[in-house]
């Protein structure tokens, strides 16, 4: 009786840990597709606009 105690136990922090495993991969994989499809949103054109901002101010502070 006491050696199934233990196997129980055994088989139970397995599950938990593999639970915790695969929700930890879900959430990798959702957070990569997330960041993924927000680089889509930026295009080139306003980052090279924000470029030149930027350096506009670097020159009023020469």
């Amino acid at each position: 009786m006491l050696v199934d105690n233990k196997g129980q136990t055994s088989a139970e922090f397995i599950l938990l840990f593999g639970g915790i495993i695969v929700v930890v991969l879900l959430a990798v994989y959702m957070y990569k597709n997330y960041m993924s499809d927000l680089s889509g949103e930026i295009s080139s054109e306003e980052v090279r606009e924000f470029n030149v901002e930027l350096r506009n101010i670097g020159n009023y502070f020469k």
